[in-house]
């Protein structure tokens, strides 16, 4: 891009717009308007490729309206398609044995042709296999901020998941595929080897499974938090290298008359990646993007337009797929590249004196990561803070990882000869993502449509500075009007609510106030390793916009209902920290609330030993402490269970732990509008006589799949009998009840 000067007038660069722009909008419009998004759909199809061809000195204006119809018919028309039926809906809910071809992350079928998801995910390499297990369709979003599994599942065109699957057979695959695996492998630690099938391949199932020696995190979570989860997505990183690799080894190869055919070369060397690989959304938009520069060498056309590029890149990858449109690493893909596409002219704002070269690598991370920005924190809730140092240092050790890599997959079992190299630079790699894994995190909460509007306003603006279309001063001035148009109405109206959140077979209840934050609980998985504080609790609290919690109550130590909460403490401020019956006045103490204990210790966080008439007073509600009473009541957890009552002057509801039948009639509770059922519906509690002491018109149960028969069909029969509406978590996800 050239520099003009006019008479009096600051430096100007040329800011133009090329015709694949307007189409691909026009495409992504009809996209939306088919997924019935026309709150999104009508500004692109009206506003952009519609003022842009009147306001642009564009020749042909009429055919290009026309083709921007065209493909935004053509958009509308993939979406539709997408939506295919689901072949396997007759077998819900039967034992099914199914065979086809795994690659590591779904079973592909063949008769019927259809796309399954396995869990547990078989630890068992890619090849043919056959599993036996339940069909059931995939959960949707269970809480705020959860992750929408059936909604992913969809967009990789599975259909359904089969539960509790059981290997049956496995052949290993053959041919190319298993001989790029069996290099990757070769003479590497399984966890050495698991990183470079993920960096390599893209598979991540295996690194999801191993964790940090020096940390005992799970090294997939933490290179989410070091701010190097993309490393693992397959992108134009991966293209540019291998493709810089395999132009240095052609051009030492050919002869020189034969030079211009290293681009068709390179081009199928690309699309055999492509195969290699999968088509996923990130790496189908480099391979795309790299075949189009290629093709525009090797015809003599020279460098083409970056961002004439990338749109030709999206209106391929939508007319192929569609749907990658809802897909996180499609966004983050694309955004990142036009990110990066601002670089130099950011570039152009250091000190002259410096190098280029210098000046542009100093800023591409921080172009890349503020065009993700919104992206990145509406989906993963946390920002690393430290990411730009990360990347810095993994940039450089995968310059030389990748490539190594690769040459490592295609000398297949013989790759022992660079392995030691690739052991080396892994070992690394691991060890910057354990530094900064632990560094601190900006997090953040769900973003609205408003703030989503509020952010492209922004960056709009910042886009015109940097191309001198209007002063930088303005920057600021736009910034703090849109600061407070979107975080002033709802400080105008703070939330008052009781969120019952789906933990599966647990408990955890959050009691926002405007000027108090409880957590109740924070559920857990006994003998499993999934940690439902990190991946359940705090993605909602974070949805939710809570930044911090004046207290935490745990209940009573049963694992399902404090387990959760060791990662709340580690991963949020805490004020307090309530409990019933320390561990040195119980008669076995739990190890879940030793461990809670020891990370308050660590954290700062007050700990307070609550009975029986414990008050908290605010202006618009009170809570009250109506057990455990001055002295154990017994050795048993649940007959210790801390009972909080919540009363507004026009709201009453109560969360009782897990305490049983006999000690419910002791509390005194009172007349409730919402009643939490102790105990997830067990038939042990929510007695006929407790109900016609409380006459709740609404109860609300925290139950997931279980063996013990939550909820009983007597409690049911009792609520039903009483008149009382019923509310479950694990038929309606989390559910919030203002007041």
């Amino acid at each position: 891009m050239s520099y003009q000067k006019g008479p009096g007038s600051m430096i100007t660069t040329p800011l133009t717009l090329t015709y694949p722009v307007p189409l691909a909008f026009s495409l992504i419009g009809g996209v939306l308007l088919a997924a019935g998004l026309a709150w999104g759909a009508l500004p692109l199809l009206l506003g952009f490729a519609g003022v842009l061809l009147v306001t642009q000195a564009w020749p042909g204006r009429a055919a290009l309206l026309l083709l921007c119809a065209v493909l935004a018919g053509a958009g509308y028309w993939r979406q539709v398609q997408w939506q295919q039926p689901n072949v396997l809906a007759p077998w819900q809910g039967a034992i099914v044995t199914l065979r086809g071809d795994w690659d590591g992350q779904f079973l592909h079928l063949t008769q019927p042709r259809a796309v399954v998801a396995l869990a547990p995910k078989p630890a068992v390499p890619p090849g043919a296999l056959s599993v036996r297990g339940v069909l059931v369709s995939p959960e949707g979003r269970r809480t705020p901020g959860g992750f929408d599994y059936a909604a992913w599942l969809q967009l990789q065109g599975v259909q359904e998941v089969l539960v509790g699957a059981e290997v049956r057979r496995s052949d290993p695959e053959r041919g190319l595929r298993g001989w790029f695996r069996r290099g990757l492998s070769a003479h590497l630690s399984p966890q050495h080897a698991a990183l470079m099938r993920a960096i390599e391949l893209g598979e991540r199932s295996d690194i999801s499974r191993e964790t940090s020696g020096g940390t005992g995190q799970n090294i997939r979570d933490e290179f989410t938090r070091s701010g190097l989860a993309h490393l693992m997505a397959l992108s134009g990183q991966n293209v540019a290298l291998i493709v810089g690799l395999l132009t240095w080894m052609l051009v030492r190869a050919l002869p020189l008359r034969l030079t211009l055919w290293r681009y068709p070369l390179l081009i199928a060397a690309v699309a055999g990646f492509v195969w290699l690989v999968g088509p996923s959304p990130s790496i189908v938009r480099a391979a795309l993007m790299a075949t189009f520069a290629l093709a525009g060498l090797w015809l003599g056309r020279g460098k083409l337009d970056a961002l004439g590029v990338l749109a030709l890149a999206a209106i391929a990858s939508l007319l192929y797929q569609s749907a990658w449109l809802f897909d996180v690493g499609f966004q983050l893909s694309f955004l990142a590249v036009l990110g990066l596409g601002l670089s130099p002219q950011v570039a152009r704002l250091l000190p002259r004196s410096w190098p280029y070269s210098l000046r542009l690598a100093l800023v591409v991370t921080p172009c890349a990561e503020f065009a993700t920005l919104p992206v990145v924190l509406h989906n993963f809730g946390q920002l690393p803070l430290l990411s730009y140092f990360a990347n810095l240092l993994a940039g450089t050790l995968m310059a030389a990882l990748v490539p190594l890599g690769f040459v490592a997959g295609l000398l297949g079992p013989a790759a022992v000869a660079v392995n030691w190299l690739v052991g080396w630079l892994a070992a690394a790699l691991l060890w910057v993502v354990d530094v900064f894994g632990a560094g601190p995190q900006l997090s953040w909460g769900n973003i609205s449509p408003a703030g989503f509007a509020a952010y492209a306003v922004f960056a709009l603006v910042a886009v015109l500075a940097l191309y001198r279309r209007v002063a930088f001063w303005v920057l600021p001035v736009v910034m703090t009007i849109l600061i407070g148009a979107t975080t002033l109405p709802p400080r105008l109206h703070p939330p008052r609510e009781v969120v019952f959140l789906d933990v599966g077979q647990g408990d955890s209840t959050l009691v926002r106030l405007p000027h108090l934050t409880m957590l109740l609980d924070g559920g857990g998985t006994p003998q499993s390793d999934y940690d439902v504080g990190a991946r359940t609790v705090l993605p909602a609290l974070r949805a939710l916009g809570v930044r911090s919690l004046n207290v935490v109550v745990a209940t009573h130590a049963d694992a399902d209902h404090i387990e959760g909460l060791i990662s709340v403490l580690r991963g949020i401020p805490v004020a307090e920290l309530w409990i019933g019956q320390p561990p040195t006045e119980a008669p076995n103490p739990d190890p879940n609330l030793s461990m809670l204990l020891r990370v308050a210790q660590e954290r700062g966080v007050q700990v307070r030993q609550v009975r029986r008439g414990d008050t908290v007073k605010q202006p618009e509600a009170t809570l009250t402490v109506l057990w455990p009473r001055g002295t154990p009541w017994s050795s048993a957890d649940n007959e210790n269970s801390v009972v909080v009552r919540l009363d507004s002057p026009h709201f009453h509801t109560a969360v009782l732990g897990d305490l049983p039948d006999p000690l419910e009639s002791m509390l005194g509770v009172g007349k409730l509008d919402v009643l939490k059922t102790a105990h997830h519906g067990s038939r042990f509690s929510t007695s006929s006589a407790f109900l016609q002491e409380t006459r709740p018109h609404d109860a609300v149960i925290s139950v997931g799949r279980n063996t013990y028969g939550h909820p009983s069909d007597e409690v049911l029969g009792r609520l039903q009998a009483a008149g009382v509406r019923v509310w479950r978590t694990d038929q309606m996800g989390t559910v919030r009840w203002p007041f």
